[in-house]
């Protein structure tokens, strides 16, 4: 005669017919391994959490996972009781490295967002030599300039502003553009080559 289970007089089946069951649905056989393996459970994630309430909630996570699962379980070493230690233990884990980075120290202040000084002293020297470079330009070219590139109008405004076409605009953009770079070449703030 086979023994019964406690609960509702069912015979206890082995770990992969209840699995099986699990992956078909059936909360009865969860319940099942829930009652034979979360002793076991317990006993692993209390000795590695030393806290019973993560215990119990490492517990529920892991018959859970055994719920999900189910379907793609396949009884390998240690069958089912194996798997769901390995489950918890790295659920533990996890919880560990968690807490591992839980601190009463003080916040540390943020970074200072601010450029380094060299960087705000190499941006000044650029902007003390394109200074210098654009009083160096004709007033015409300066103004085609200052009008289009500061001001951002457009060359149809700036051309009207300076009394010229559109095209002789461009032609004193081209002209400033190029004494520009040669200004910075000289200077030493553009290599061979860079458009300025």
């Amino acid at each position: 005669m086979q023994a019964r289970h406690a609960k509702g007089g069912e015979a206890p089946s082995d770990d992969g017919t209840l699995m099986r069951r699990v992956a078909l649905g059936d909360a009865r056989a969860l319940e099942l391994i829930a009652d034979r393996h979360t002793p076991m459970l317990y006993a692993v994630a209390w000795r590695m959490l030393g806290d019973s309430a993560e215990a119990e909630d490492v517990v529920q996570e892991t018959i859970t996972r055994a719920w999900v699962k189910a379907a793609s379980w396949t009884p390998v070493g240690g069958g089912l009781g194996g798997w769901l230690r390995r489950v918890a233990t790295n659920l533990c884990i996890d919880r560990q490295r968690k807490r591992a980075f839980v601190s009463n120290c003080e916040i540390p202040d943020r970074a200072d967002d601010a450029p380094n000084a060299d960087v705000l002293i190499d941006e000044q020297r650029r902007q003390d030599a394109v200074a210098v470079a654009m009083q160096a330009l004709p007033d015409r070219q300066r103004a085609a300039i200052v009008l289009t590139y500061y001001e951002g109008v457009s060359n149809a405004e700036a051309a009207a502003t300076l009394g010229v076409g559109v095209k002789a605009l461009e032609s004193l953009l081209v002209r400033a553009r190029q004494g520009l770079g040669r200004s910075l070449m000289a200077q030493g703030m553009l290599e061979e080559g860079s458009a300025a």
